[in-house]
Protein backbone atom coordinates (compact mmCIF):
# COMPACT_ATOMS: atom_id res chain seq x y z
CA UNK A 1 0.00 0.00 0.00
CA UNK A 2 1.41 3.45 -1.23
CA UNK A 3 1.70 6.34 1.43
CA UNK A 4 0.09 9.94 0.16
CA UNK A 5 3.00 11.85 1.78
CA UNK A 6 4.90 12.37 -1.43
CA UNK A 7 7.80 13.36 0.76
CA UNK A 8 7.53 9.06 1.44
CA UNK A 9 7.54 8.72 -1.73
CA UNK A 10 10.30 6.67 -2.90
CA UNK A 11 13.22 8.52 -5.07
CA UNK A 12 12.81 6.68 -8.11
CA UNK A 13 9.48 8.12 -7.94
CA UNK A 14 10.44 11.78 -7.54
CA UNK A 15 12.57 11.45 -10.65
CA UNK A 16 10.23 10.45 -12.91
CA UNK A 17 7.49 13.17 -11.44
CA UNK A 18 9.99 15.73 -12.19
CA UNK A 19 10.74 14.46 -15.76
CA UNK A 20 7.21 14.78 -16.60
CA UNK A 21 6.59 18.41 -15.61
CA UNK A 22 10.75 19.16 -17.20
CA UNK A 23 11.40 20.18 -20.55
CA UNK A 24 14.34 19.25 -22.68
CA UNK A 25 15.93 22.93 -20.86
CA UNK A 26 15.37 21.62 -17.80
CA UNK A 27 12.84 24.38 -17.10
CA UNK A 28 9.32 23.53 -15.31
CA UNK A 29 6.46 24.04 -18.56
CA UNK A 30 3.52 26.01 -17.67
CA UNK A 31 0.44 23.94 -16.57
CA UNK A 32 -2.94 24.54 -19.29
CA UNK A 33 -4.47 26.57 -16.30
CA UNK A 34 -1.84 29.30 -16.21
CA UNK A 35 -2.39 29.28 -20.03
CA UNK A 36 -5.95 29.81 -19.06
CA UNK A 37 -5.65 32.81 -16.30
CA UNK A 38 -3.06 34.54 -18.58
CA UNK A 39 -5.74 35.10 -21.31
CA UNK A 40 -8.61 35.99 -19.21
CA UNK A 41 -6.00 38.80 -17.82
CA UNK A 42 -5.63 40.01 -21.29
CA UNK A 43 -8.98 39.99 -22.41
CA UNK A 44 -9.64 42.38 -19.12
CA UNK A 45 -7.47 44.76 -20.03
CA UNK A 46 -9.23 45.07 -23.91
CA UNK A 47 -12.47 45.74 -22.14
CA UNK A 48 -10.58 48.25 -19.32
CA UNK A 49 -12.44 51.48 -19.57
CA UNK A 50 -9.74 53.57 -21.10
CA UNK A 51 -9.53 51.00 -23.92
CA UNK A 52 -13.09 51.35 -25.00
CA UNK A 53 -14.47 51.32 -28.55
CA UNK A 54 -15.06 54.66 -29.74
CA UNK A 55 -18.38 55.33 -30.69
CA UNK A 56 -20.03 57.25 -33.67
CA UNK A 57 -17.86 60.50 -34.70
CA UNK A 58 -20.98 62.38 -34.83
CA UNK A 59 -22.66 61.05 -31.93
CA UNK A 60 -19.51 62.00 -29.69
CA UNK A 61 -19.02 65.53 -31.92
CA UNK A 62 -22.59 66.15 -30.67
CA UNK A 63 -22.23 65.12 -27.01
CA UNK A 64 -19.28 67.46 -27.14
CA UNK A 65 -20.84 70.16 -28.39
CA UNK A 66 -23.18 70.31 -25.55
CA UNK A 67 -21.46 70.52 -22.92
CA UNK A 68 -19.19 73.45 -24.71
CA UNK A 69 -20.12 77.20 -23.66
CA UNK A 70 -21.22 79.52 -26.49
CA UNK A 71 -18.77 82.11 -28.65
CA UNK A 72 -20.65 84.74 -30.06
CA UNK A 73 -17.62 85.80 -32.96
CA UNK A 74 -17.48 87.02 -36.65
CA UNK A 75 -17.05 84.33 -39.00
CA UNK A 76 -16.31 84.24 -43.00
CA UNK A 77 -16.68 81.66 -45.15
CA UNK A 78 -13.24 81.70 -47.45
CA UNK A 79 -13.04 81.63 -51.14
CA UNK A 80 -10.92 82.93 -53.80
CA UNK A 81 -9.86 86.56 -54.26
CA UNK A 82 -8.17 88.60 -56.97
CA UNK A 83 -4.46 88.22 -55.97
CA UNK A 84 -2.34 88.93 -59.14
CA UNK A 85 1.21 87.19 -59.06
CA UNK A 86 3.97 88.28 -58.70
CA UNK A 87 7.57 87.87 -58.93
CA UNK A 88 10.18 89.54 -56.73
CA UNK A 89 13.59 90.64 -58.23
CA UNK A 90 16.18 92.71 -57.20
CA UNK A 91 18.33 95.15 -59.01
CA UNK A 92 19.90 98.99 -59.53
CA UNK A 93 18.61 102.04 -60.65
CA UNK A 94 20.67 103.44 -63.94
CA UNK A 95 21.30 106.78 -64.89
CA UNK A 96 18.93 107.62 -68.32
CA UNK A 97 22.30 109.27 -70.04
CA UNK A 98 26.09 108.75 -68.74
CA UNK A 99 28.64 110.45 -71.05
CA UNK A 100 32.05 111.28 -70.35
CA UNK A 101 32.54 115.19 -72.08
CA UNK A 102 35.34 115.48 -74.26
CA UNK A 103 37.14 118.04 -76.54
CA UNK A 104 37.01 118.10 -79.52
CA UNK A 105 40.54 120.03 -80.31
CA UNK A 106 43.57 119.77 -78.42
CA UNK A 107 44.71 122.64 -76.40
CA UNK A 108 45.52 124.06 -72.68
CA UNK A 109 42.57 124.60 -70.45
CA UNK A 110 41.81 127.99 -69.31
CA UNK A 111 39.20 127.37 -66.63
CA UNK A 112 36.82 124.83 -65.37
CA UNK A 113 33.41 125.88 -64.28
CA UNK A 114 31.36 123.66 -63.29
CA UNK A 115 32.23 120.97 -59.65
CA UNK A 116 31.03 117.86 -58.34
CA UNK A 117 27.50 117.37 -58.30
CA UNK A 118 26.61 121.02 -60.36
CA UNK A 119 23.35 120.91 -61.76
CA UNK A 120 24.02 121.87 -65.37
CA UNK A 121 21.60 122.92 -68.94
CA UNK A 122 22.16 121.69 -72.21
CA UNK A 123 24.68 123.78 -73.81
CA UNK A 124 25.75 125.57 -70.50
CA UNK A 125 29.96 126.15 -70.50
CA UNK A 126 31.77 123.47 -68.82
CA UNK A 127 35.54 123.73 -69.47
CA UNK A 128 37.02 126.38 -71.74
CA UNK A 129 40.35 126.13 -73.32
CA UNK A 130 43.31 129.20 -74.65
CA UNK A 131 41.61 130.63 -77.84
CA UNK A 132 44.62 132.82 -79.01
CA UNK A 133 46.11 129.88 -81.25
CA UNK A 134 42.54 129.45 -82.20
CA UNK A 135 41.81 132.91 -82.79
CA UNK A 136 45.29 133.15 -84.97
CA UNK A 137 43.98 129.90 -86.91
CA UNK A 138 40.89 131.75 -87.70
CA UNK A 139 42.24 135.37 -88.90
CA UNK A 140 45.31 133.51 -91.18
CA UNK A 141 42.43 130.98 -93.19
CA UNK A 142 40.71 134.63 -93.46
CA UNK A 143 42.88 135.81 -95.32
CA UNK A 144 43.80 133.01 -97.26
CA UNK A 145 39.87 132.99 -98.23
CA UNK A 146 40.47 136.63 -99.30
CA UNK A 147 43.52 135.76 -100.99
CA UNK A 148 41.50 133.70 -103.51
CA UNK A 149 38.65 136.10 -104.45
CA UNK A 150 40.62 139.06 -105.47
CA UNK A 151 42.74 136.43 -107.57
CA UNK A 152 39.42 136.79 -109.84
CA UNK A 153 38.61 140.52 -109.07
CA UNK A 154 36.30 139.30 -106.61
CA UNK A 155 35.07 141.51 -103.43
CA UNK A 156 35.40 140.02 -100.20
CA UNK A 157 32.11 138.22 -99.94
CA UNK A 158 29.45 138.58 -97.12
CA UNK A 159 29.15 135.82 -94.12
CA UNK A 160 26.71 133.22 -95.95
CA UNK A 161 26.67 129.60 -96.24
CA UNK A 162 28.78 128.04 -99.29
CA UNK A 163 25.91 126.92 -101.33
CA UNK A 164 24.51 130.51 -100.77
CA UNK A 165 27.64 131.76 -102.62
CA UNK A 166 28.90 129.24 -104.91
CA UNK A 167 26.18 129.85 -106.66
CA UNK A 168 26.53 133.10 -107.20
CA UNK A 169 30.20 133.11 -108.99
CA UNK A 170 30.12 133.76 -111.90
CA UNK A 171 33.12 132.88 -114.33
CA UNK A 172 32.66 135.16 -116.92
CA UNK A 173 32.64 138.95 -114.52
CA UNK A 174 35.94 137.76 -113.73
CA UNK A 175 38.77 139.90 -115.37
CA UNK A 176 40.68 137.67 -116.86
CA UNK A 177 37.58 136.01 -118.78
CA UNK A 178 35.77 139.12 -119.60
CA UNK A 179 39.71 140.32 -121.62
CA UNK A 180 39.78 136.71 -123.34
CA UNK A 181 36.13 137.24 -124.55
CA UNK A 182 37.39 140.78 -125.62
CA UNK A 183 40.29 139.61 -127.84
CA UNK A 184 37.94 136.66 -129.19
CA UNK A 185 35.68 139.16 -129.97
CA UNK A 186 37.74 141.20 -131.85
CA UNK A 187 39.57 138.15 -133.89
CA UNK A 188 35.82 136.98 -135.07
CA UNK A 189 34.74 140.07 -136.51
CA UNK A 190 38.30 140.65 -138.12
CA UNK A 191 37.77 137.16 -139.43
CA UNK A 192 34.04 138.38 -141.02
CA UNK A 193 35.72 141.67 -142.92
CA UNK A 194 38.31 139.28 -144.37
CA UNK A 195 35.94 136.83 -145.74
CA UNK A 196 33.78 139.49 -147.18
CA UNK A 197 37.66 140.58 -148.89
CA UNK A 198 38.25 137.19 -150.05
CA UNK A 199 34.87 137.00 -151.69
CA UNK A 200 35.92 140.07 -153.39
CA UNK A 201 39.57 139.25 -154.29
CA UNK A 202 40.87 141.31 -152.41
CA UNK A 203 43.20 139.77 -150.18
CA UNK A 204 44.59 136.74 -150.61
CA UNK A 205 44.18 133.27 -149.32
CA UNK A 206 47.17 132.93 -147.76
CA UNK A 207 46.22 136.23 -146.00
CA UNK A 208 42.71 134.89 -144.85
CA UNK A 209 44.06 131.70 -143.42
CA UNK A 210 46.22 134.01 -140.90
CA UNK A 211 43.13 136.29 -139.72
CA UNK A 212 41.45 132.69 -139.29
CA UNK A 213 43.97 131.45 -137.09
CA UNK A 214 44.39 134.19 -135.12
CA UNK A 215 40.37 134.03 -134.50
CA UNK A 216 40.88 130.37 -133.29
CA UNK A 217 43.54 131.08 -130.69
CA UNK A 218 41.42 133.88 -129.82
CA UNK A 219 38.59 131.04 -128.92
CA UNK A 220 40.91 128.86 -126.95
CA UNK A 221 42.62 131.84 -125.18
CA UNK A 222 38.91 132.75 -124.02
CA UNK A 223 38.17 128.83 -123.21
CA UNK A 224 41.47 128.94 -121.10
CA UNK A 225 40.82 131.85 -119.47
CA UNK A 226 37.43 130.12 -117.77
CA UNK A 227 38.98 126.63 -117.07
CA UNK A 228 41.55 128.96 -114.79
CA UNK A 229 38.30 131.01 -113.48
CA UNK A 230 37.06 128.11 -112.42
CA UNK A 231 39.86 126.61 -110.63
CA UNK A 232 40.48 129.20 -108.55
CA UNK A 233 36.42 129.43 -107.81
CA UNK A 234 37.21 125.81 -106.32
CA UNK A 235 40.17 127.31 -104.40
CA UNK A 236 37.77 129.86 -103.41
CA UNK A 237 35.62 127.42 -101.80
CA UNK A 238 38.38 125.41 -100.43
CA UNK A 239 39.62 128.41 -98.33
CA UNK A 240 36.43 128.82 -97.49
CA UNK A 241 35.91 125.60 -96.19
CA UNK A 242 39.45 126.18 -94.30
CA UNK A 243 37.93 129.16 -92.80
CA UNK A 244 34.91 127.72 -91.21
CA UNK A 245 36.79 125.10 -89.91
CA UNK A 246 38.83 127.46 -88.04
CA UNK A 247 35.74 129.40 -86.66
CA UNK A 248 34.52 125.88 -85.66
CA UNK A 249 37.67 125.12 -83.63
CA UNK A 250 37.75 128.37 -81.61
CA UNK A 251 34.05 127.45 -80.72
CA UNK A 252 35.38 123.78 -79.92
CA UNK A 253 37.68 125.68 -77.70
CA UNK A 254 34.06 126.01 -75.45
CA UNK A 255 33.12 122.24 -74.10
CA UNK A 256 29.76 122.65 -73.57
CA UNK A 257 26.61 120.53 -71.84
CA UNK A 258 25.10 118.29 -74.38
CA UNK A 259 22.34 117.52 -72.58
CA UNK A 260 20.61 118.62 -68.95
CA UNK A 261 22.14 116.93 -65.74
CA UNK A 262 24.51 116.59 -62.86
CA UNK A 263 28.45 116.57 -62.66
CA UNK A 264 28.84 113.29 -61.68
CA UNK A 265 32.96 113.72 -61.92
CA UNK A 266 35.54 116.31 -62.59
CA UNK A 267 38.69 115.27 -64.43
CA UNK A 268 40.69 118.26 -65.89
CA UNK A 269 41.84 121.66 -63.98
CA UNK A 270 42.73 124.93 -65.20
CA UNK A 271 46.45 124.96 -66.54
CA UNK A 272 46.52 121.49 -68.13
CA UNK A 273 46.95 120.25 -71.43
CA UNK A 274 44.42 117.93 -73.28
CA UNK A 275 43.77 116.35 -76.21
CA UNK A 276 41.37 116.11 -78.69
CA UNK A 277 39.10 113.43 -77.19
CA UNK A 278 39.66 113.44 -73.73
CA UNK A 279 37.05 113.74 -71.49
CA UNK A 280 36.86 116.90 -69.20
CA UNK A 281 34.34 115.95 -67.14
CA UNK A 282 31.33 112.96 -66.60
CA UNK A 283 27.83 114.06 -66.94
CA UNK A 284 24.58 111.78 -65.72
CA UNK A 285 20.92 112.40 -66.61
CA UNK A 286 18.91 111.03 -64.10
CA UNK A 287 15.28 112.09 -65.24
CA UNK A 288 14.11 110.01 -65.82
CA UNK A 289 16.15 107.18 -64.07
CA UNK A 290 15.61 103.27 -64.64
CA UNK A 291 15.16 100.10 -62.49
CA UNK A 292 17.02 97.07 -64.20
CA UNK A 293 16.21 93.85 -62.95
CA UNK A 294 16.47 90.30 -64.33
CA UNK A 295 13.80 87.62 -64.13
CA UNK A 296 14.34 83.51 -63.61
CA UNK A 297 14.23 81.96 -67.27
CA UNK A 298 10.59 80.29 -65.88
CA UNK A 299 9.14 84.06 -65.91
CA UNK A 300 10.68 84.93 -69.88
CA UNK A 301 7.52 84.17 -71.86
CA UNK A 302 5.37 85.75 -69.58
CA UNK A 303 7.46 88.91 -69.53
CA UNK A 304 5.76 91.43 -71.66
CA UNK A 305 6.37 95.32 -71.98
CA UNK A 306 3.75 97.66 -69.79
CA UNK A 307 3.12 95.10 -67.10
CA UNK A 308 2.65 96.88 -63.84
CA UNK A 309 5.80 97.19 -61.27
CA UNK A 310 6.31 98.41 -57.42
CA UNK A 311 9.89 99.56 -56.80
CA UNK A 312 10.97 99.49 -53.29
CA UNK A 313 13.71 101.35 -52.35
CA UNK A 314 15.55 102.05 -48.84
CA UNK A 315 15.50 105.45 -48.31
CA UNK A 316 11.46 106.19 -49.32
CA UNK A 317 8.80 104.94 -47.50
CA UNK A 318 6.19 104.44 -50.47
CA UNK A 319 7.28 101.74 -53.20
CA UNK A 320 7.58 103.61 -56.71
CA UNK A 321 5.04 102.55 -59.53
CA UNK A 322 6.70 102.15 -63.19
CA UNK A 323 5.86 100.02 -65.81
CA UNK A 324 7.94 97.41 -68.09
CA UNK A 325 10.06 99.99 -70.81
CA UNK A 326 12.49 97.74 -72.32
CA UNK A 327 13.36 93.82 -72.27
CA UNK A 328 16.34 92.25 -73.72
CA UNK A 329 16.44 90.26 -76.48
CA UNK A 330 18.44 87.29 -75.05
CA UNK A 331 19.14 85.51 -71.95
CA UNK A 332 21.99 85.77 -70.02
CA UNK A 333 23.49 82.46 -70.37
CA UNK A 334 25.39 82.22 -67.35
CA UNK A 335 22.92 83.46 -64.81
CA UNK A 336 19.48 81.82 -67.33
CA UNK A 337 17.71 85.47 -66.05
CA UNK A 338 16.32 87.70 -68.83
CA UNK A 339 17.38 91.31 -68.12
CA UNK A 340 14.34 94.42 -67.95
CA UNK A 341 14.06 97.97 -67.50
CA UNK A 342 11.49 100.23 -66.02
CA UNK A 343 11.07 103.96 -66.54
CA UNK A 344 10.52 106.40 -63.32
CA UNK A 345 10.13 109.78 -63.22
CA UNK A 346 12.75 111.63 -61.10
CA UNK A 347 12.16 115.27 -62.22
CA UNK A 348 12.57 115.64 -58.40
CA UNK A 349 16.11 114.12 -58.23
CA UNK A 350 14.92 112.20 -54.92
CA UNK A 351 16.52 108.90 -57.04
CA UNK A 352 19.88 108.32 -57.28
CA UNK A 353 21.81 106.19 -59.66
CA UNK A 354 23.75 103.11 -58.58
CA UNK A 355 20.81 102.48 -55.89
CA UNK A 356 20.02 98.92 -54.40
CA UNK A 357 16.17 98.14 -55.35
CA UNK A 358 13.87 95.30 -54.76
CA UNK A 359 10.81 95.44 -57.36
CA UNK A 360 7.65 93.36 -57.22
CA UNK A 361 6.89 92.69 -60.86
CA UNK A 362 2.76 91.54 -61.48
CA UNK A 363 3.53 88.38 -64.26
CA UNK A 364 -0.06 87.51 -63.82
CA UNK A 365 -2.36 90.10 -63.18
CA UNK A 366 -5.64 87.74 -63.54
CA UNK A 367 -4.86 85.70 -61.06
CA UNK A 368 -6.59 84.34 -57.79
CA UNK A 369 -5.79 82.94 -54.95
CA UNK A 370 -7.41 82.08 -51.35
CA UNK A 371 -6.89 84.95 -48.77
CA UNK A 372 -7.57 85.75 -45.15
CA UNK A 373 -7.44 88.78 -42.66
CA UNK A 374 -4.10 88.68 -40.85
CA UNK A 375 -6.11 89.30 -37.75
CA UNK A 376 -7.47 85.53 -38.10
CA UNK A 377 -4.09 84.39 -37.89
CA UNK A 378 -2.43 83.24 -34.19
CA UNK A 379 1.18 82.87 -34.55
CA UNK A 380 2.81 80.80 -31.73
CA UNK A 381 6.64 79.02 -31.83
CA UNK A 382 6.95 79.62 -34.89
CA UNK A 383 3.65 78.45 -36.30
CA UNK A 384 0.65 80.08 -38.12
CA UNK A 385 -3.07 78.60 -36.87
CA UNK A 386 -6.66 79.65 -37.37
CA UNK A 387 -9.95 78.87 -35.74
CA UNK A 388 -11.82 77.07 -38.10
CA UNK A 389 -15.40 75.64 -38.08
CA UNK A 390 -16.28 72.33 -37.50
CA UNK A 391 -19.39 71.39 -37.13
CA UNK A 392 -19.95 74.71 -35.64
CA UNK A 393 -17.20 73.99 -33.36
CA UNK A 394 -13.98 76.65 -33.42
CA UNK A 395 -11.00 73.94 -33.11
CA UNK A 396 -7.23 75.21 -34.34
CA UNK A 397 -5.76 74.64 -37.77
CA UNK A 398 -2.34 74.93 -38.51
CA UNK A 399 -1.47 76.74 -41.70
CA UNK A 400 1.24 78.10 -44.15
CA UNK A 401 0.70 81.82 -45.35
CA UNK A 402 2.73 83.44 -48.20
CA UNK A 403 2.50 87.19 -49.06
CA UNK A 404 0.65 90.12 -47.34
CA UNK A 405 -1.01 92.58 -48.68
CA UNK A 406 -3.54 95.58 -47.44
CA UNK A 407 -4.06 93.80 -44.58
CA UNK A 408 -4.83 90.32 -46.02
CA UNK A 409 -2.38 87.05 -45.86
CA UNK A 410 -2.43 84.45 -48.97
CA UNK A 411 -3.19 81.04 -47.65
CA UNK A 412 -0.47 78.14 -49.34
CA UNK A 413 -1.73 75.27 -46.88
CA UNK A 414 -4.72 74.36 -44.31
CA UNK A 415 -7.28 75.52 -45.61
CA UNK A 416 -9.58 75.66 -48.71
CA UNK A 417 -12.40 77.39 -50.26
CA UNK A 418 -15.35 76.94 -48.34
CA UNK A 419 -14.22 76.71 -44.75
CA UNK A 420 -15.45 78.66 -41.99
CA UNK A 421 -12.99 80.64 -40.02
CA UNK A 422 -13.06 83.60 -37.12
CA UNK A 423 -12.45 86.53 -38.18
CA UNK A 424 -10.54 87.73 -35.09
CA UNK A 425 -7.90 84.42 -33.73
CA UNK A 426 -7.32 86.89 -30.24
CA UNK A 427 -10.53 85.66 -29.06
CA UNK A 428 -11.00 82.55 -30.19
CA UNK A 429 -11.00 79.03 -28.18
CA UNK A 430 -12.61 75.76 -28.24
CA UNK A 431 -16.20 76.35 -28.07
CA UNK A 432 -19.26 76.33 -30.06
CA UNK A 433 -19.57 79.13 -32.64
CA UNK A 434 -22.73 81.80 -32.31
CA UNK A 435 -21.88 84.20 -35.75
CA UNK A 436 -22.08 88.10 -34.62
CA UNK A 437 -24.05 89.37 -37.41
CA UNK A 438 -26.23 86.38 -38.25
CA UNK A 439 -24.77 84.31 -41.23
CA UNK A 440 -21.00 83.52 -41.91
CA UNK A 441 -19.90 86.41 -44.17
CA UNK A 442 -17.64 86.03 -47.25
CA UNK A 443 -14.12 87.51 -47.81
CA UNK A 444 -14.03 90.57 -49.05
CA UNK A 445 -13.60 90.86 -52.65
CA UNK A 446 -14.25 87.28 -52.96
CA UNK A 447 -15.75 87.74 -56.31
CA UNK A 448 -13.89 90.98 -57.31
CA UNK A 449 -16.46 93.29 -55.92
CA UNK A 450 -16.65 95.54 -53.24
CA UNK A 451 -18.36 93.83 -49.47
CA UNK A 452 -20.43 96.10 -47.34
CA UNK A 453 -19.20 96.29 -43.84
CA UNK A 454 -21.48 96.06 -40.78
CA UNK A 455 -21.17 99.55 -40.65
CA UNK A 456 -22.55 100.12 -44.07
CA UNK A 457 -19.77 101.51 -45.39
CA UNK A 458 -18.23 100.54 -48.80
CA UNK A 459 -14.54 98.67 -48.83
CA UNK A 460 -12.78 98.15 -52.12
CA UNK A 461 -11.96 94.65 -53.32
CA UNK A 462 -9.09 92.93 -51.83
CA UNK A 463 -6.70 92.67 -55.02
CA UNK A 464 -2.98 92.09 -53.38
CA UNK A 465 -0.71 90.62 -55.29
CA UNK A 466 1.22 87.09 -54.95
CA UNK A 467 3.99 86.54 -52.16
CA UNK A 468 7.65 86.82 -54.37
CA UNK A 469 7.95 83.97 -51.14
CA UNK A 470 6.15 81.64 -53.03
CA UNK A 471 8.32 82.61 -56.24
CA UNK A 472 11.54 82.77 -54.93
CA UNK A 473 11.14 80.93 -51.48
CA UNK A 474 11.57 83.76 -48.76
CA UNK A 475 8.41 85.32 -47.37
CA UNK A 476 7.78 88.93 -48.59
CA UNK A 477 6.86 91.91 -46.25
Amino acid sequence: MMSSNPSAATAPERNRQRCRLSGPSGLVAPSPRWWFGLSLACLGLLVAPGCKPAGPPATRSAAEGDSLEELTAETMVLREVDWPQEVRVQGTLYADEVAAIGARVAGRISQVHVQLGDVVKAGQTLVSLDTDEFELMVAQAEAQWGQARASVGLAKEPDKPIEEWRDDLNPENSPPVRQQRAVWNEAKASLERSQRLLEQSAISTGEFGLIEAAASVAEAGYAAAINAVEEKISIIGVRRIEWELARQRLRDATITAPFDGLIQGRLVAPGGFIAAGNAVVTLVRTDPIWFRGLVPERYASKLTTGLPIRVRIDSVDQPVEALVTRISPSLDVASRSLAFEARIENDDRRFRSGIFAIADLIIDPRARTLAIPESAIAQFAGSEKVWKLIDGVAREAEISTGARHNGMAEVLEGLRAGDTILVDASIGRVARVVPASGPSRPIAGGEGEPSTAEDGQEKPAATPARAASRLAGAPAK
